[in-house]
């Protein structure tokens, strides 16, 4: 027996959340199927919120051990790893049950099990030995990404952990090697650090996320540094040894680096090989990722894909605009939003955001820019929290004005630069430096940032 639907979402994450409310808030009727017993898919479980918790919950310990008025309560704490993941855990229930309710709200059927194509309009969903048929005219894929795991570690091993399984460890090292200095690999270089645990950061580029700003870049590793990580640049791992006493990396360039757990941050793969893709004709990746049009339709008629599952920019910001995106071309919008202007939000501490071109990026492209800086060490709003590390840069053309960049690191980065990009989507004169500077902000705010920064980039004219 078949169910009939006008949409069906594989995956509840972001992308396939938003896909789904969006075809039903439009008449259809829409099924998601979801693997996991809960909906939220990995970001809620296993990225995006329970990493994010983790960060607040050691800033704010950061934040008490060196404010020297709380010392008259004691001396500085220390947390638990296991401690610090049950303030994660309270967050992930709360999202688990706010979106369990907009689909009963909407009346989405919620069908739990692992889907695989039986041709391009139906799936055979199937959940503890039992099979369901469910079609529809049209199907989004957004099943999201899972952690890359070479073939040649042992993933089994009590004292190695990629950034899933890193989530149930049951105790605190005193060493954490991390492979992969990417954004993830970052983030919890930070966050370990902040617990007092030793790092070891192992990149194997020539600098941390050379995507952001070269003088972003440069921050964070001058941060990071200072709070203990040490960080090894242009390496490869040869072997990963594990046993009781420790784990061991083995380095391409000689060297043998040990700790108490190594947490694997290479690289992601799309979720796409239980899908049983080559019966509809479509194939994914080498990473596991799809290939999708400008509407995120796949190279099959009726059946597209959104989120992490298509690959860059495999944020869950992106992901909701990316779901809502392929709903409107599933039931037949000519014209949909691509997503490709998303600012990059990363969750080190401090924390990070841009939007825009880089000044390596203006300067390859031979675009007269200048430059706008504000420190946040001199604002007042800065000085009274005592987060007064990091800036807010603006990069803007000479002769236009026209902000070309917004870059920030520090405090709250990912909202001051909502602002910026603000600015930067007004058409024609409305993108101008002036706006900083003929606009009165509230004092103290971290938002005066911008009307210093823009300041400081007129006097350079």
């Amino acid at each position: 027996m078949s169910s009939q639907y006008d949409v069906l979402v594989i995956g509840s994450g972001p992308a396939g959340e938003s896909a789904a409310l969006n075809a039903v808030k439009h008449g259809q009727h829409v099924a998601i199927v979801e693997q996991q017993n809960w909906v939220g898919g990995a970001c809620t479980h296993q990225g995006t919120i329970p990493s994010k918790a983790l960060r607040h919950t050691v800033r704010q310990l950061m934040r008490f051990n060196r404010n020297p008025i709380f010392r008259d309560l004691g001396d500085p704490r220390t947390l638990s790893f296991p401690r610090v993941l049950g303030a994660a855990d309270e967050v992930i229930r709360k999202q688990v049950a706010m979106r369990s309710k907009f689909y009963q709200r909407n009346r989405i059927e919620v069908i739990q099990g692992q889907a695989r194509f039986d041709d391009p309009h139906t799936l055979v969903i199937s959940k503890d030995g039992r099979e369901r048929r469910v079609s529809a005219e049209n199907i989004v894929i957004a099943t999201g990404s899972r952690p890359y795991r070479p073939a040649n570690i042992d993933f089994d091993h009590a004292r190695v952990y990629d950034s899933d399984t890193i989530l149930a460890m049951k105790h605190t090292p005193r060493k954490v090697i991390i492979y992969g200095a990417g954004v993830i690999g970052c983030e919890y270089a930070s966050i370990f650090s902040g617990l007092g645990i030793k790092v070891e950061l192992i990149n194997t580029r020539d600098r941390l996320l050379e995507f952001l700003d070269d003088e972003i870049s440069d921050a964070l590793s001058y941060h990071l540094r200072h709070m203990g990580v040490m960080i090894r640049h242009r390496e490869a791992y040869s072997a990963v040894v594990a046993n009781d006493k420790g784990v061991e990396i083995q380095l391409e360039s000689g060297k043998h680096l040990r700790g108490d757990a190594l947490l694997w941050c290479n690289g992601r793969t799309g979720n796409t090989d239980g899908l049983a893709l080559s019966s509809v004709g479509l194939a994914a990746d080498h990473r596991g990722q799809l290939a999708v049009d400008e509407h995120y339709e796949t190279s099959v008629e009726g059946i597209f894909a959104s989120g992490d599952v298509i690959g860059w920019p495999s944020l869950a910001s992106a992901a909701y605009d990316q779901g809502r995106s392929a709903a409107a071309s599933a039931r037949g919008k000519e014209h949909c939003r691509f997503v490709d202007d998303v600012p990059t939000g990363i969750y080190t501490l401090p924390e990070i955001s841009s939007v825009g071109l880089t000044e390596r990026e203006l300067t390859e492209a031979r675009i007269p820019y200048e430059v706008g800086r504000a420190l946040f060490k001199d604002t007042a709003r800065a000085q009274i929290s005592g987060e007064t590390v990091g800036m807010l840069k603006i990069l803007f053309h000479v002769e236009t004005l026209e902000i070309l960049g917004i870059h920030c690191f520090g405090a709250e980065a990912s909202e001051i630069v909502h602002i910026g990009q603000a600015i930067m989507k007004q058409k024609g004169e409305g993108n101008s430096l002036r706006y900083f500077i003929t606009t009165t902000f509230n004092y103290p705010t971290m938002a005066e940032a911008y009307r210093t920064a823009a300041l400081n980039g007129i006097n350079r004219l």
